[in-house]
């Protein structure tokens, strides 16, 4: 299963991948099932989520321990399955309630300071574009609920040994349905007639040296000379990648002062990822995640990362990991701050917003936005952390299913990459490969934005947490009594 997702392209393994673990929870008890659970998860987990191992921005003992306490974590989660199906086994229907017990999982795991969506089933499903167009409906909780419901047929079908052709062919209907389903969909999505002509800005720049001292200068020189390069290709916006000048923007009146006049001298106004510092009411300096949004004549505006990267950004547990506080950047970074305020910036007379990095893998927060009002989402990341990994390629995928939940174009800026244009349907209009340096503009076709997931949220997760209920351990208390 962990093989299943990007950049492998084996999204089909999905499918059968969990059949062996049906068996096992199938015919044993919680206690057994718990390890069972677990070390398949610890395995899944380890598999899909490597890439955290090999952040270049921080001691390896550091990424090491982040790398373990995520996958130790996350395979808790499939533990717990397992122990849940054990203790249901002789009580309930287990090929019923299964694909509903993953979802809710998935769902809770997606909460709270730990939440994390990124490993969510569906992101396996990213090169079969049809099977994923209905979650602008069900979100990306109801293709979970598809896989585990395939894997269960087919054990079905394995174990028993009856009913094989019509359970098969029922099974090849709905694939088939779905696929059609999805790719007629597609193709009936059309834009408005209004579009936004959009420079996309990849520097490419080694982020382990553009916050060294002794680098900085000439970073701020060769990010000027892009930002040259995207004047003259005349767009309607400028878009940089997260953190994008080594430099506090908005307390570096000088360097803020220069963009200001290079964007009221062309007319075009810019959205550009930077480090913001406050000193709190206790004298502490705070930072942000920021980005900066300039446009000809007016003052600037600045939005502050809501969804940061529990260790990363953040020390959840500040006496146990105190040695976290150094990761990433070679600054004196303190601990980093979360915003609130879900900002959406006006461009003429389009509205968008920002999802920094991390914060495009959350559904929540890409849904709250378009409900705000945004008509186009930007994303910018950093991912050159992490390398030629897996992390950039899934990172990427996920912008593609927020695409496709909310029904809005996508626009992406990477540092190292991966940068591109996305499209409601999850296409991919123009994408620029990881480690390549880029200035490239693309006409973005506006369309009327937001879905029914936009406007709803889980409303099918959470039937799928009352169905759980109702079929699982409600019932076995109405036993009791």
């Amino acid at each position: 299963v962990g093989f299943a997702y990007q950049p492998w392209h084996l999204g089909l393994l999905v499918y059968i991948g969990f059949i062996p673990l049906i068996h096992t929870w199938f015919n044993h008890r919680s206690r057994d099932n718990f390890k069972s659970g677990y070390l398949f998860g610890l395995i899944y987990n380890f598999i899909s989520n490597y890439w955290m191992g090999v952040n270049s921005g921080a001691d390896f003992s550091v990424v090491l321990l982040s790398l373990i306490s995520a996958v130790v974590y996350l395979a808790l989660f499939w533990g717990i399955a397992g122990a849940i199906i054990g203790a249901l086994r002789k009580d309930v229907n287990l090929y019923l309630i299964l694909p509903f017990l993953i979802v809710c999982l998935e769902w809770v795991r997606s909460f709270g300071p730990l939440g994390y969506a990124w490993g969510n089933l569906a992101l396996t499903q990213t090169d079969y574009l049809p099977l994923l167009q209905n979650i602008d409906i069900v979100g990306t909780y109801g293709l979970a609920l598809w896989i585990i419901s395939v894997n269960v047929i087919l054990y079905h079908v394995v174990q028993s040994g009856t009913n094989v052709k019509k359970l098969s062919l029922f099974t090849a209907i709905i694939f088939i349905g779905l696929f059609i389903s999805g790719w007629g969909r597609m193709q009936l999505f059309e834009p408005k007639s209004d579009s936004i002509d959009i420079a996309i800005i990849q520097p490419n720049v080694d982020p382990n040296e553009k916050w060294d001292y002794s680098s900085r200068q000439e970073t701020m020189m060769f990010m000027d000379s892009l930002y040259g390069v995207a004047i003259s290709l005349h767009p309607d916006f400028i878009l940089f990648p997260e953190t994008a000048l080594p430099t506090y923007l908005r307390l570096n009146n000088r360097v803020r002062s220069q963009l200001q006049t290079k964007v009221d001298a062309s007319g075009i106004p810019i959205l550009v990822g930077t480090i913001d510092r406050i000193i709190d009411p206790n004298g502490d300096k705070v930072y942000f995640n920021s980005a900066m949004y300039l446009s000809p004549e007016e003052d600037y505006e600045m939005y502050e990362k809501i969804h940061l990267v529990p260790f990363a950004e953040y020390d959840l547990f500040p006496t146990l990991f105190h040695p976290l506080e150094k990761l990433n950047l070679n600054i004196d970074r303190g601990v980093f701050r979360g915003g609130s305020d879900y900002k959406v910036f006006k461009l003429n007379e389009v509205e968008f917003s920002d999802l920094i990095c991390y914060e495009s893998s959350l559904p929540r927060i890409a849904r709250q936005f378009v409900q705000n009002g945004a008509e186009i989402l930007m994303i910018q990341a950093n991912d050159g952390w992490l390398g030629e990994s897996a992390g950039p390629y899934q990172h990427f995928e996920l912008a593609r299913l927020r695409a496709i939940e909310n029904r809005i174009p996508v626009v992406r800026s990477g540092n190292t990459g991966i940068s591109g244009v996305i499209l409601p349907t999850g296409a991919v209009q123009r994408k620029i490969p990881l480690g390549v340096e880029a200035v490239f503009k693309e006409t973005i076709p506006l369309y009327t934005s937001g879905s029914f997931y936009s406007r709803y949220g889980d409303v099918f997760a959470t039937l799928c947490f009352v169905i759980f209920l109702v079929i699982g351990p409600l019932k076995c208390i109405k036993k009791l009594f």
